[in-house]
């Protein structure tokens, strides 16, 4: 862990240094770096196997044999193609600090897109401040 923290702290420090040398230009860590930087830190949080990239609606299993399906911002929202069976959601700070925002059973998340139309980009989008009022509403536990 302390590998990939190291690494991390010195990414945002570059980021730092091209922020101030480019005043309101954000370079926000994005895409495949950053969820692949989430999926490891979330994986060794929780003591999660990871898989190989690209798996429909999974990242990682857990030592009970659920999939986990990881989704890691640095926004307020997140994404997602496949009904999780399990969904473990956070926030990554530019200090490497993970916070966790959703750690539980992915039907509930994907109750809330029932009744909407699919996007153009095949993708679902949902707060992060609506997935704790739903993990909330569920029982999970503030961390």
């Amino acid at each position: 862990m302390n590998t990939v923290n190291s690494a991390i702290k010195r990414l945002f420090k570059i980021i730092s240094e091209l922020e101030e040398a480019y005043p309101g230009r954000p370079f926000t860590l994005d895409g495949h770096l950053l969820g692949s930087i989430g999926e490891v830190l979330v994986a060794e949080k929780y003591g999660l196997e990871l898989m190989k990239p690209s798996n429909k609606g999974y990242d990682a299993i857990d030592q009970k044999g659920r999939q986990v399906e990881i989704k890691v911002t640095q926004g307020k929202r997140v994404a997602f193609r496949h009904k999780p069976k399990y969904a473990i959601v956070a926030k990554l700070d530019s200090k490497a600090k993970l916070e966790i925002i959703y750690n539980g059973p992915g039907t509930p998340i994907w109750n809330e897109f029932k009744n909407k139309k699919l996007p153009s980009n095949g993708q679902y989008s949902i707060g992060l401040k609506k997935l704790s009022e739903i993990g909330e509403g569920i029982g999970i536990p503030k961390k």
